[in-house]
């Protein structure tokens, strides 16, 4: 009897081996190989037989337009390109406790109302799925629920079925009995996920996968999950309070610049219509507290972004950053010093985003920059100013897109004052301040 094949996967990359090593040579990540075992053929040597492809025109295989499948929560809605399409591949992801079971729950029971649905759980049982509907206020829906961790048995489902609409919590969870190893490993992950996958397009049913994700933050298993499905949807935000943004990583369906934002309560996740009033709301103006203008996709949004300043009291000063990149922060730091007439070195920075949000933008730095100068001088920008603008190293202010909306934004909530990049098409505004560089931002507006 012919031995199974034995290869090992990269758990980062998906690269496969011959052989294990302590380093994968595909993308040079250490200790992320997997032992696979691939089953024999029973017919060794038999000739294949393939089925004959048959073309057709691309106007030929156009299907007529199919209404999206609405959740009836607008923000998710705009979110997915105006709902689920149907036969879709939707993955969703994000750090534990953050909120994906219950939004999808709350999505569920939305659709529930309109179309045949099914929910199925993989870590919990139906008593504690129905507990938490119970919870939401949920538990009168028509779901349809289910508990199984057979990926064979979920497809066999989806085929006889007739669902428009399956939820699997998770997809690390579930396995299918052709593949020996555990649920959760890269085989398993890949071959669930490629099985549920044809029989959800075949079926004309829409596929919600709920996906884990690895203590950097990027999605548990291969890169190859992220490439299959059609929908990517990320989770973020601070776990123990403050605003949940949902985001679309990967739409083919759909614009990539939309997201959603949501605040934990008893009854669930619910959506934020002003969150840059709420943001706002418990401010108190003081040395060290700039407002800017964000970007939450295509979203203006203000947010209050908070230094600290204090003496070292070791040898080497400390920086930290919530919700900004530290590296980022540093090289904001280098900068001032070189441009600018403040000596930061023997000096402890902390910075903070309010709000439990996470800013990526390189717009930021012109309110990061001001709100250490203003932490470091103890002077206090005006109450009513907001900020935003790339820095470069020599000091220059940036143009940063999307100037209309943030200014806008800022003055629908009272602010009468936008200090931004210098530019043409704002020049001669009354509440538009554009500045070239770091310095002379400092020495306008800082008092």
């Amino acid at each position: 009897m012919a031995k199974d094949k034995v290869r090992f996967v990269c758990t980062a990359c998906g690269g496969e081996s011959a052989s294990w090593s302590g380093k994968c040579f595909s993308c040079n990540e250490w200790n992320t190989l997997e032992e696979h075992v691939l089953p024999q053929s029973s017919k060794s040597g038999q000739s294949r037989q393939a089925t004959r492809l048959k073309p057709t025109k691309i106007s030929a295989a156009k299907k007529r337009d199919v209404a999206r499948l609405k959740t009836n929560i607008s923000d998710v809605d705009d979110l997915l390109g105006g709902g689920i399409v149907t036969g879709s591949v939707n993955l969703l992801a994000g750090q534990p406790g953050m909120g994906k079971s219950t939004i999808l729950l709350q999505v569920a029971h939305q659709l529930a109302k309109k179309h045949k649905v099914l929910y199925v759980s993989g870590e919990e049982s139906t008593h504690q799925v129905a507990i938490r509907a119970e919870r939401l206020g949920v538990a009168s829906s028509a779901l349809g629920l289910v508990a199984s961790n057979s990926t064979d048995s979920i497809v066999e489902e989806i085929e006889r079925g007739d669902y428009d609409v399956v939820i699997i919590d998770s997809i690390q969870t579930v396995a299918c009995e052709a593949v020996a190893s555990a649920a959760g490993s890269v085989a398993q992950i890949t071959n669930s996920t490629k099985l549920l996958t044809m029989a959800a397009k075949s079926n004309d049913t829409a596929l919600v996968l709920v996906g884990h994700v690895t203590k950097e933050g990027s999605i548990a298993g291969p890169k190859l999950l992220e490439h299959i499905v059609d929908v990517v949807l990320q989770l973020d935000g601070d776990r123990y309070g403050g605003f949940k943004v949902l985001r679309a990583v990967k739409n083919r369906y759909g614009s990539t610049e939309h997201s959603a934002i949501f605040e934990m309560k008893d009854s669930g996740l619910e959506l934020v219509t002003n969150p840059s009033a709420a943001l706002l709301a418990e401010r108190q103006v003081s040395d060290g507290s700039v407002v800017f203008a964000a970007l939450e996709g295509t979203r203006p949004l203000l947010v209050e972004v908070q230094a600290l300043t204090n003496r070292t009291n070791y040898g080497y000063a400390k920086r930290a950053g919530s919700g900004i990149d530290l590296n980022r922060i540093n090289v904001l730091i280098a900068m001032l010093e070189r441009r600018t007439k403040l000596k930061l070195g023997d000096l402890d920075v902390y910075v903070n985003i309010v709000g439990g949000l996470r800013v990526t933008e390189p717009a930021a730095d012109l309110a990061i920059c001001m709100a250490i100068a203003s932490a470091a001088k103890g002077m206090q920008l005006s109450d009513d100013a907001v900020v935003f603008g790339e820095v470069g190293l020599s000091g220059e202010i940036r143009h940063v897109p999307h100037l209309d909306k943030r200014a806008t934004e800022a003055k629908k909530l009272g602010f009468s004052t936008v200090i931004g990049p210098n530019t043409k098409s704002k020049r001669g505004s009354a509440h538009y301040h554009g500045v070239a560089n770091i310095r002379n931002a400092l020495n306008t507006f800082l008092s």
